[in-house]
């Protein structure tokens, strides 16, 4: 089944267009093109040197290079999120899209380096790297001749917005700043494309995070065993390749708990359709919750996981040390870059100009530190800081 014999898949033809009107491309669909152009981005391409969870020092992330980063965090969310789609008939190039642009807002040192950035903006209008993604898109990346940002379709920006669900005011500056210009509905849920690309996330990083924090030593095989889904998926795994060495064992098990979360998704989100039989894109807009979601035990395992991981991982006393590290790398450039605007590049020279006051420049400020890639603010900070 294809998404075009389904009412509840977004079509291309029922898109909302540009904000920019473009003609249509001959052999590309609007969010063919959108995917191009977000993957042809310098904001993308930045996401190489971007935390997911370590630290990238030296260019080195962490211990080694075999860690993920925020650029192929993002591969891996876009690859979930076409096999969901595909298999429940929505439009696979939408949700490709929303995936592909969902952490492009993402600072240095990832969620650290974003708490660190909020508390510095807070007097200014916040930040969210969602709505950062936002403004990327529809302002800060200048290559086009004809208008700031990308142009993405009306669906691909609703997306990137409220993949995670409605979003209430307050808003952050960068999403009210989009919003204004572009009423996206905030209020509603978003396509079931976007939602598929949100829960793609979630089973991303909780695969992965499970490889890269064994790779680092915060816990081992053994640690796992007691929790819920990669217990059981290693004692498969040992009763169908006994004496597999440790390396082959781990990959096969946790390739099952990756598999666990992926159908289990794809079988819920058939039930609900077939049970709610929504008649168009609105409708899913308009339920009062995500159509697209974890069955409620395995959304209680996978919170027990976390749990494991937030303790043994994302808080791990050597994880910790370098959150110290990072936060005070940015809570030293962007004061820096505020009292001394003169040190930006010169090419934000017409922002500092238009900056009438401390709030634009404080955004202007953000824009530039929170667009730096890891191993950047690091150089940065050495160079005019010491």
């Amino acid at each position: 089944m294809t998404a075009d014999q389904l009412s509840f898949a977004s079509r291309p033809e029922d898109s909302r267009g540009r904000l920019y009107p473009e003609n249509l491309s001959t052999f590309r669909s609007p969010w063919q093109r959108d995917r191009d152009r977000i993957i042809h981005s310098s904001a993308f391409r930045r996401l190489k040197h971007k935390t997911q969870v370590f630290v990238e020092l030296d260019g080195e992330a962490y211990r080694g290079d075999y860690f993920r980063t925020r650029l192929t965090h993002t591969i891996e969310v876009a690859q979930v999120a076409r096999t969901i789609a595909g298999a429940l008939g929505l439009n696979a190039d939408l949700a490709e899209t929303i995936a592909l642009a969902h952490d492009l807002g993402h600072p240095p040192f990832g969620h650290t380096g974003e708490d660190a950035l909020a508390l510095l903006m807070q007097p200014y209008g916040g930040f969210d790297h969602n709505a950062q993604a936002l403004r990327i898109v529809t302002r800060l990346e200048r290559h086009y001749a004809g208008f700031d940002g990308l142009n993405l379709t009306w669906e691909s920006l609703e997306g990137i917005a409220k993949h995670n669900g409605p979003v209430d005011p307050p808003l952050p500056y960068a999403l009210a700043e989009v919003n204004a210009m572009w009423d996206l509905e905030l209020h509603t849920n978003a396509s079931a494309e976007a939602q598929v690309a949100a829960v793609a996330d979630d089973v991303a990083y909780n695969h992965h995070d499970l490889h890269d924090g064994l790779r680092a030593g915060l816990f081992t095989e053994t640690e796992l065993l007691h929790l819920p889904v990669i217990g059981e998926a290693f004692r498969e795994t040992d009763r169908l390749h006994p004496g597999l060495d440790s390396m082959r064992r781990r990959h096969e098990a946790l390739r099952r708990v990756f598999g666990v979360m992926v159908e289990d998704v794809i079988a819920v989100a058939q039930n609900r359709l077939a049970s709610l039989q929504p008649q168009s894109v609105d409708e899913i807009r308009a339920m009062d919750g995500p159509i697209i979601r974890f069955s409620k035990p395995l959304y209680q395992n996978i919170k027990a996981i976390k749990s494991f991981l937030f303790t043994r991982m994302y808080r791990a006393p050597a994880v910790v040390i370098e959150r110290q590290k990072v936060t005070e790398v940015l809570n030293a450039l962007f004061p820096l870059y505020m009292s001394h605007p003169d040190l930006l590049p010169q090419n934000w020279t017409a922002e500092i100009t238009a900056a009438t006051d401390d709030t634009l420049l404080a955004r202007t400020v953000l824009d530039y530190v929170a667009g730096m890639t890891d191993r950047f603010a690091i150089s940065e900070a050495q160079r005019l800081l010491g």
